[in-house]
């Protein structure tokens, strides 16, 4: 049976209504990325930064999955599918899905702001506000379990790996753009099928082998493509 991995990225969880990661203007809901995402902006204002990922949290906490979500639920019941997703959501497994990657990190989970003595930080489960003060078991205050501008994608050989494995490779709801994922689609096999769903795509059948254009959004492009792998 042919493996599948799907690469996913925020217009899949837009059309949920979770807001996109950056406006056309370079700001994230109204903030300068660099204030909200990445350590010097934690370190400079951390009360900030806190807030603006409890606001992303009970945001995420108020919508649900779509049909783009719940077409790829749907089509591991069919095939053996890993998802590595950009998305810090966890509308894909609301939705069902089992198998998925979070390269940027989980929104409904934080950790210690220092690692342990076994060299990894302590990581916790988290969906009320999460302020100062509120520390691990270490005494370390906790933060945002997300990966900012500046760090290492920790999961990102992980990614390589089960893209390297993909017979069937989806892409939806990124413009794959953004690196070190974006970078992933040239790790798929020579002969890996690629589907490619996008609005306004910016690649051509010119630039990859076996690739298949939907130029429609991930809500209306996922039932289609599950539909059309199941004939």
């Amino acid at each position: 049976m042919k493996k599948i991995v799907v690469l996913t990225g925020a217009g899949i969880s837009a059309e949920s209504g979770i807001q996109t990661f950056r406006d056309a203007d370079g700001l994230w809901e109204g903030h300068d990325v660099m204030e909200v995402a990445s350590p010097i902006g934690f370190e400079k204002n951390p009360k900030l930064v806190l807030d603006f990922y409890n606001q992303r949290r009970k945001q995420l906490l108020a919508v649900q999955p779509n049909r783009a979500h719940i077409a790829l639920a749907e089509l591991e019941k069919q095939f053996p599918l890993a998802i590595i997703t950009q998305n810090i959501d966890d509308l894909h497994e609301r939705a069902g899905s089992t198998n998925v990657v979070h390269l940027h990190g989980e929104l409904l989970k934080v950790r210690s702001t220092k690692i342990s003595r076994i060299g990894a930080p302590i990581i916790l489960d988290w969906r009320k506000d999460l302020k100062l003060g509120d520390k691990c078991i270490n005494g370390h205050q906790l933060r945002p379990h997300i990966v900012w501008f500046g760090e290492a994608v920790p999961l990102f050989d992980k990614a390589i790996e089960i893209t390297q494995e993909a017979d069937i490779l989806i892409i939806v709801g990124t413009s794959m753009q953004v690196y070190p994922a974006a970078s992933l689609i040239n790790y798929a096999k020579p002969s890996a099928e690629i589907y490619f769903i996008d609005p306004k795509p910016n690649i051509s059948q010119r630039d990859f082998n076996n690739l298949t254009i939907i130029p429609e959004t991930a809500v209306n492009g996922m039932p289609k493509l599950v539909e059309l792998l199941n004939k």
